[in-house]
């Protein structure tokens, strides 16, 4: 059903709908099984302290010191960031749709992501993102991380919108579920057809269709 009050910007996440996670649990696998580490060591003291590098308090060498080279390894560290920054894809029929509902609609694109600094800021430039986006509400700039309802309002305030003229796109449904209790129409992303047409409803459908 189309919206009452008109589609002013589109918050999206990156990871899992323009691109691949950018350092997921099937990545730290593949790490595990590439650099002979115990998986098992790798993801426990990923998740003690990946939150705080996703909050810009730490930087990729620091988090790479604390689960990986806190004892000596027959590799670098500068080996094992290019192996993390080779994880990432692009899922260019996503990126070019929502490229086109921004030309066409004239709205405003606001990346509303968790993902550390150096991460983030690989993924934005080798996949052109910042020619899509209009602002980056990611977790390492702004210090805070979903599900944190404030960075939602923080995005709201930055596009100056309100809720009621936002679509926010995202592949965690918990996160969408968050989103909505501002009041935002909400996508929870499954894949690039569903969300095709799920945009159509809202009223922002390619004019060919």
């Amino acid at each position: 059903m189309t919206p009452t009050q008109p589609i002013k910007a589109l918050f999206l996440d990156i990871g899992g709908v323009l691109l691949t996670n950018g350092w997921d649990r099937h990545a730290r696998r593949r790490a595990a099984e590439l650099f002979n580490l115990d998986y098992a060591q790798l993801d426990e003291r990923h998740h003690l302290t990946f939150d705080t590098y996703e909050s810009g308090k730490l930087s990729l060498d620091d988090y790479l010191k604390r689960i990986v080279f806190y004892e000596k390894r027959p590799f670098t560290p500068a080996e094992f960031s290019q192996f993390i920054m080779e994880q990432s894809q692009p899922y260019p029929d996503m990126i070019e749709l929502m490229r086109q509902l921004k030309q066409i609609y004239g709205l405003r694109l606001v990346a509303v992501n968790n993902e550390g600094s150096e991460i983030n800021r690989y993924r934005i430039r080798q996949f052109g993102l910042d020619t899509v986006f209009d602002a980056f509400v990611s977790s390492c700039y702004v210090h805070l991380r979903k599900p944190d309802v404030d960075l939602f309002r923080m995005a709201l305030d930055i596009a100056q919108v309100e809720p009621e003229h936002v679509v926010y796109v995202d592949d965690r449904l918990m996160f969408v579920q968050v989103a909505q209790t501002l009041g935002m129409h909400c996508l929870h992303h499954t894949g690039y057809e569903s969300t095709k047409k799920r945009m159509a409803d809202l009223g922002l459908s390619l004019n060919n269709e």
